[in-house]
């Protein structure tokens, strides 16, 4: 089920109404329904992923369970099983199940591959089986909780409907943000109070979120799309401008889809973490990746790069650690050389900024206490956005030949040719990023563009504006496409 289907558009308010005005009276029932409605929304694509999904919600859960019996000293089970093994074998086995439906065929057919390089024929059989939307992310969310429990920093629950309606959780479920337990789960386990202003704030991010998505991403993609399938055929100038809308349509997409999540969530009571803190107006690498896909970023930070060590050893493990970081953050993204490439390339971006200790200089926002960058500051946004296009290119690719054939074309003396391609799509599209670049700028201090219009002093004039919004929504609405990150 799509956020911008009518589909979605006619559960949501039937979900809202029945969740507040039939279920209220009772958590544990509450929450039972949340986890109905959340398994009728991810069966929508394949009834099939639902059996996934509980498999790997009862054996986090238990996990947990059993790490509560060993901690008591009640358990009857063997010496070798402890708290160690249990949440271990919980990891093997959820990154088992991830490893067979999203990595088995990549590391097949490239071990395949190694061997006929020096000669030596090898047959192999790969799986044909349909990868289950968001297994990356209910899995990792799934992972949380378990490590969470061995690392003592949240009591196991024995509410196993609590705990599923934790990892089903319809809004985050298929593409995030990846909640901690620590966040979430508590709020399974207390009494839930209609609050109106958090309502009518959900909505307001849900409307910004359809905004990002289907005004800005979708348009981006028609043209993004062409320029890709076609590229041997373009000028530079085409590429370059498919790669900068690409730019925007990923982040349009992805993080419109982050604030739909949140904002529905917010109707049921919930809060949900912050996911993009408008990332393109970051002055260096690192400073993106404190702002972009934040939920992921700091997953791995916390349960990778600090039991690595963290910054906290010599500055070569700090290098070590980076690199290793990038690369299973681009690995998580796909099997593909690509998704790998990219990662290597923004671990090279990190470098000279942890030689020099420059790594944590920008932890506040732009021009905080200005309406306008300086100079110096907009010349440091512009490169590192310019940086960030290019690594998109990797991203977006099909195989590392068409990056490669696709950086080469931009930097020909065609790059200074005239685009001559959907020319009336490229201006449309070109003024409909510059109007939400400029909304971005104005609520950059806030949770999300649209939170607080106080440069709107009329009360009607701001309403002018939500009208005009879900206008400008509707008139773009038309196939439903899917959110990028499905496929992750």
């Amino acid at each position: 089920m799509l956020f911008n289907s009518i589909t979605f558009a006619i559960f949501l308010p039937v979900v809202f109404l029945l969740y507040w005005f039939i279920f209220n009276r009772n958590l544990r029932l509450q929450n039972f329904f949340i986890v109905v409605v959340s398994y009728v929304f991810y069966g929508w694509w394949d009834w099939r992923f639902l059996i996934l999904i509980a498999f790997t919600s009862l054996c986090s859960w238990s996990s947990g369970i059993l790490m509560r019996y060993i901690d008591n000293k009640i358990s009857t089970l063997p010496p070798f099983v402890t708290c160690k093994f249990i949440s271990i074998s919980n990891i093997i086995l959820n990154l088992g199940i991830l490893g067979l439906f999203k990595y088995y065929n990549f590391f097949v057919e490239n071990f395949v591959s190694a061997f006929a390089s020096v000669g030596i024929h090898l047959q192999a059989t790969t799986l044909y089986i349909i990868l289950p939307v968001g297994i990356s992310f209910y899995t990792f969310q799934a992972l949380s909780y378990s490590i969470d429990v061995y690392q003592k920093k949240i009591e196991p629950t024995k509410d196993i409907v609590s705990f599923f309606a934790f990892v089903s959780f319809f809004p985050q479920l298929v593409a995030g943000p990846i909640e901690r337990a620590t966040n979430l789960l508590p709020q399974f386990c207390r009494q839930r109070t209609f609050d109106y202003e958090k309502a009518v704030d959900g909505l307001r991010q849900i409307l910004w979120g359809l905004f990002k998505k289907i005004v800005i991403a979708d348009n981006c993609a028609i043209y993004v799309n062409h320029v890709f399938e076609t590229y041997q055929e373009q000028s530079g100038s085409v590429l370059l401008l498919g790669a900068i809308f690409f730019a925007f349509q990923i982040y349009g997409d992805f993080s419109g889809y982050s604030d739909i999540a949140i904002g529905s969530a917010r109707l049921f009571g919930f809060n949900l973490m912050r996911n993009f803190n408008f990332p393109y107006f970051s002055r260096d690498i690192a400073e993106f990746w404190r702002r972009w896909h934040i939920s992921l970023t700091t997953w791995f930070r916390d349960y990778v790069y600090i039991p690595l060590g963290g910054s906290r050893v010599s500055k070569e493990k700090v290098i070590r650690n980076t690199f290793i970081i990038f690369l299973v953050s681009g690995f998580w993204h796909g099997a593909n050389w690509t998704f790998i490439t990219w990662g290597f390339y923004h671990a090279v971006l990190f470098l000279p900024l942890i030689l020099w200790n420059k790594n944590r200089k920008y932890i506040n926002s732009v021009t905080e206490n200005k309406r306008f960058p300086a100079i110096k500051e907009l010349v440091q946004m512009g490169i590192t956005f310019a940086l960030i296009v290019f690594g998109w290119i990797f991203f977006r690719a099909e195989n590392i030949t068409q990056a490669w054939m696709y950086f080469s074309k931009i930097f020909s003396f065609s790059l200074f040719a005239v685009p001559q391609i959907m020319i009336k799509r490229m201006l449309m599209t070109l003024f409909l990023v510059t109007v939400f670049l400029l909304i971005e700028w104005s609520g950059r201090k806030n949770q999300y563009a649209i939170e607080n219009l106080s440069f709107i002093k009329k009360r009607y004039l701001r309403w002018g504006f939500y009208y005009a919004l879900t206008s400008v929504i509707i008139c773009f609405s038309g196939e439903e496409q899917e959110f990028i990150y499905f496929q992750f």
